[in-house]
């Protein structure tokens, strides 16, 4: 197999400050043309970046403030993350190439990792909306896609989008685990798409179902989210992006095509979603 893109991977983790190179051996060697990291918090813009300017024209980056990272100084970090994004809309071609914007460096795909995480608390529900309406604002000014992460908050973010929705060029919702309704009104946003990762080969998981009867198979990119949530057959295990080979495999088998079509599907996908490819 080849052209695999694993659209959500925190290669630039200290878990892999040891074998980094290795790691983006196997990946390639898997079939894993390009890895797409997201930042979190101000900090990990830097080691998002390096890892870019490591593998340039692999690896590509994302800029944004994870809700789980949002406290009262919200308003500092933005404007911080803020200064780093293009002064003028964005116009990727969807090759990926090198003339992607960002002020330090030219890898930039994408605003996130954003969203919404009520899971564990709502200490900074207030502070978590308005951070994330802001980076929603940043897509629709630079053109630049959204990787959103929402846990226990759905009906607040659609909410949220519902606002933007005709101005905003589209995005992924990440690590999606939900139900055919959920996924119906997420997907009722035209130009976004699903993110799909190791829970897919979960035994517990109901998406072997609800993906084929309620989401078209171009609606769907594949993740890692590396270090997190390795797959069968390798949980328990550091996940890296090599293993979105198992995670491709199983959605194939959902959808009864062969491995190959269910890696140019998804990888077309990203490009249109990521490259901004009209």
């Amino acid at each position: 197999m080849n052209n695999i893109i694993d659209t959500h991977a925190h290669l630039d983790g200290k878990e892999f400050d040891a074998d980094r190179d290795d790691v983006i051996l196997r990946a390639k060697a898997a079939g894993v043309s390009r890895v797409f990291l997201p930042a979190t918090d101000l900090p990990s813009v830097s080691t998002v970046v390096d890892v870019c300017r490591r593998y340039p024209g692999y690896a590509y980056a994302m800029i944004g403030l994870h809700p789980e990272e949002v406290r009262a100084d919200y308003r500092e970090v933005l404007d911080s993350l803020h200064s780093l994004l293009p002064a003028q809309p964005s116009t990727h071609n969807p090759q990926l190439s090198t003339d992607k914007r960002l002020s330090t460096d030219n890898c930039l795909v994408a605003i996130g990792e954003v969203g919404l995480d009520f899971y564990w608390s709502r200490k900074y529900e207030r502070e978590q909306l308005a951070a994330f309406e802001e980076q929603v604002q940043w897509s629709v000014e630079t053109r630049l896609p959204l990787m959103i992460h929402c846990r226990k908050a759905q009906n607040e973010l659609v909410s949220i989008l519902r606002r933007y929705e005709k101005d905003l060029p589209g995005g992924v919702f990440h690590c999606f685990t939900g139900n055919g309704r959920e996924a119906a009104e997420l997907l009722s946003f035209e130009r976004f798409v699903l993110g799909i990762g190791g829970v897919l080969t979960f035994k517990s998981s109901h998406l072997p179902e609800v993906l084929p009867a309620t989401v078209p198979i171009d609606r769907i990119v594949l993740e890692t989210d590396s270090p997190y949530m390795a797959p069968v057959p390798m949980r328990g295990r550091r996940n890296e992006s090599a293993y979105v080979v198992y995670v491709l495999r199983r959605l194939a088998e959902c959808y009864g095509i062969d491995e190959q079509q269910a890696a140019d599907i998804t990888s077309a996908t990203a490009m249109r979603l990521f490259g901004n490819e009209e």
